[in-house]
């Protein structure tokens, strides 16, 4: 195993790295995209540092394909924009840059510094940029090139080992950023790591800093555990560490008031990572089928004329998945492919082709014992499953 080093203010030469080679880290060349080899290459052309990062050498070492490629560079904005002209500037605080090979986009931060904390926007080096990083699992520095990997923080022993250790300061590693909390239980559920006792306490203290994040924040990273394949586990393990009450409130008051709309609601999340995992989701709005088809089916009408409950049942599936603000268009695709379904007469719109169609819950199969009973359904006219919870509550 090779060493990176550096040295003190006495010129002692001290470890600050861990170098893997290819015999050592044993990931597979096939599993790694060709278009972030590409911009890798670019990168180390134009004579610039250039690593994959983050979740896709964490897949990539457990054996997993990741789905996205993620890159850090000592490239600035500017420079990696001049570079790759297929690519744009996004961001106002921190500058990132995406490049686009057909439909696949490629996103390139520059190494941040670590003088404004874990959250500034400074730019920095490498060894920098690690500390600023929440959990080991997920700080390794990937290089196709010479295919090895650079380990700062132990991070591949951990992911060997199956242990989550966060970099940052428990005193203020989610008062920093509360999004890590839900990434600690995303990793941890992927990867089979356990969490220490010290983060477990710490996430119970600080589960309602969640409330205080961004909607668009929150709808990323529930789009990300929808299409995990674990979503199933990942939202049991949120709702063990009630952060499933901020993450998706309505939804909470539902499972917690009616055991048998829970037992179907987590079938509906199995049966939506059977799909992920046989690649038959190909877009947002196929996953959303699974998040509200359960609501929905408590709160429609089917007598009633098929426009007025699409308006009506629309709406409460937006508020149903609040904080998620998803696009406009995919969730109009849930909701009307689940009322298409249910038997109403509903055009779907920008349909995506599929291997395997969700399957249809029969009428009825959750209405025994839910909340449901103590409310109306939703048609142009009556009582929205909104006021049936706050009447509940």
């Amino acid at each position: 195993m090779l060493v990176r080093y550096t040295r003190n203010n006495t010129n002692k030469k001290l470890s600050k790295a861990l170098i893997y080679t290819a015999t050592e880290h044993s990931i597979d060349p096939r599993k790694v995209d060709s278009e972030a080899i590409r911009i890798i290459s670019g990168l180390h052309n134009a004579g610039y540092e250039a690593y994959i990062v983050g979740g896709a050498v964490r897949d990539l070492l457990i054996g997993k394909t990741p789905k996205d490629f993620d890159i850090a560079t000592s490239a600035e904005p500017a420079r990696i924009r001049k570079i790759f002209k297929n690519s744009r500037l996004i961001g106002k605080r921190f500058r990132l840059v995406h490049i686009f090979y057909g439909s696949k986009i490629y996103e390139v931060s520059t190494f941040r510094s670590i003088e404004e904390g874990s959250v500034g926007n400074t730019f920095g080096t490498i060894d920098e940029d690690v500390r600023r990083r929440d959990f080991t699992l997920n700080a390794l520095y990937y290089d196709p090139i010479k295919n090895i990997i650079v380990d700062y923080v132990g991070g591949v022993e951990d992911i060997r080992k199956k242990q989550l250790h966060p970099i940052i300061n428990l005193s203020h590693i989610f008062a920093e950023d509360p999004v890590r909390m839900l990434r600690a239980v995303k990793y941890a559920t992927i990867t089979g790591a356990a969490i220490p006792l010290l983060l477990r306490c710490r996430i119970h203290r600080d589960a309602p800093l969640i409330e205080y994040t961004s909607p668009s924040r929150l709808t990323e990273e529930i789009s990300k555990i929808l299409m995990s394949g674990h979503a199933a586990e990942i939202l049991k393990m949120l709702l063990h560490y009630r952060l499933f009450l901020y993450l998706q409130p309505s939804a909470f008051s539902f499972i917690e008031d009616s055991p048998h709309f829970s037992e179907h609601y987590f079938a509906s999340m199995e049966e939506l990572d059977g799909l992920i995992a046989e690649h038959k989701i190909q877009r947002q709005g196929q996953a959303l089928v699974y998040l509200i088809r359960d609501f929905l089916q408590l709160i429609t009408d089917w007598e009633e004329e098929p426009r007025a409950v699409y308006k009506a049942v629309y709406a409460e599936c937006r508020h149903f998945v609040l904080p998620m603000n998803p696009q406009r268009t995919e969730l109009e695709y849930a909701v009307k492919y689940c009322l298409r379904k249910g038997g109403l007469d509903i055009r779907l719109t920008g349909t995506a082709k599929t291997k395997e169609a969700p399957k249809r819950r029969p009428r009825g199969a959750i209405r025994q014992n839910t909340p449901a009973k103590q409310g109306g359904r939703v048609s142009g006219k009556r009582k929205t499953a909104s006021s049936l919870t706050e009447a509940k509550r």
